[in-house]
């Protein structure tokens, strides 16, 4: 699944890209997906003619306001992709992948500059949802979720009074928590955990104040790095143009298990925690 900085990248492209055009109609294969609709003739009609203000995002939540005071929610799930095309669209990066990305294409957003807006998904778990701009954040899943982890006002004292309501609690399970600090997931956990030297599995209350702010300061750090890298492809993830993220190639633990540990040569070492995979190095990470 897309996190924080994928779903950022794809905002970012959003606003470079289509900001300004205006959707003209609207196609889709996957009717479940929508809300509030019963075809996608009903649903192009609430949209049609509606000029595009600006992207935004929480978490990995994808939200688009229209002009009329609309907006469109969309989540990306685990194998959804957003892409931006032109008559003269090429995929900067052919693979079988990329063949597969288009394959999938179950919604078409088609704007009055001759672009489309698709939407690839593999496994149909995305959705589209359109809303009142002021009403949006009332949605239950959107209301659910925590602070943003790139939001200004997401302070290290902020960070402690999450913490402190959580001290039982293993201090990788809180990082994935989307209802206590939205948009990390089990790359970034990963990730974070490493550069603090902090162990996954070390409960809340078990780690120093001054080992808590390492993972503060790390969890800023890396989000911000792999935002300014495009995100990470290291499985399926892709940007608006279909090209990959590039933070992959930096990763120190994600994926690496059974190689050598960067920065000490111990093997890393794949674990379960919360039903999801952590990569960890036992000898850096206490």
């Amino acid at each position: 699944m897309p996190e924080l900085p994928e779903v950022q990248t794809v905002v970012s492209d959003l606003n470079k890209k289509i900001k300004g055009d205006t959707i003209v109609s609207f196609w889709s294969e996957w009717l479940k997906a929508i809300k509030p609709a019963s075809s996608a003739d009903e649903f192009s009609k609430k949209i049609q003619n509606r000029k595009i203000i600006g992207a935004r995002r929480i978490g990995k939540n994808i939200f688009i306001d229209l002009s009329g005071g609309k907006t469109l929610y969309i989540h990306l799930k685990m194998t959804g992709h957003l892409l931006i095309k032109s008559k003269s669209y090429k995929l900067k990066a052919k693979s079988y992948f990329e063949d597969r990305v288009n394959q999938y294409i179950r919604h078409k957003f088609f704007l009055k500059s001759g672009r489309t807006l698709e939407f690839s998904d593999l496994r149909k778990f995305g959705k589209i949802v359109l809303d009142d701009t002021e009403k949006i954040n009332n949605l239950k899943e959107i209301k659910a979720l925590g602070i943003d982890a790139l939001d200004p006002k997401f302070t290290f004292k902020k960070f402690q009074e999450i913490l402190e309501k959580k001290p039982k609690v293993k201090i990788g399970i809180i990082l994935m928590d989307q209802n206590l600090i939205s948009g990390i997931g089990n790359i970034y956990r990963s990730e974070i955990l490493f550069d603090a030297k902090v162990l996954p599995e070390r409960t809340v209350k078990s780690i120093s104040k001054k080992d808590l702010e390492k993972i503060y300061k790390a969890t800023i750090k890396i989000l911000k790095k792999a935002v300014k890298m495009r995100g990470t492809s290291d499985s399926d993830y892709r940007d608006t143009s279909g090209a990959p993220g590039n933070f992959q190639k930096v990763l120190m633990v994600y994926n690496k298990e059974k190689q050598k540990c960067k920065k000490c040569g111990t093997i890393i070492k794949r674990e379960t925690l919360g039903q999801r995979s952590v990569f960890i190095c036992k000898k850096c990470q206490k």
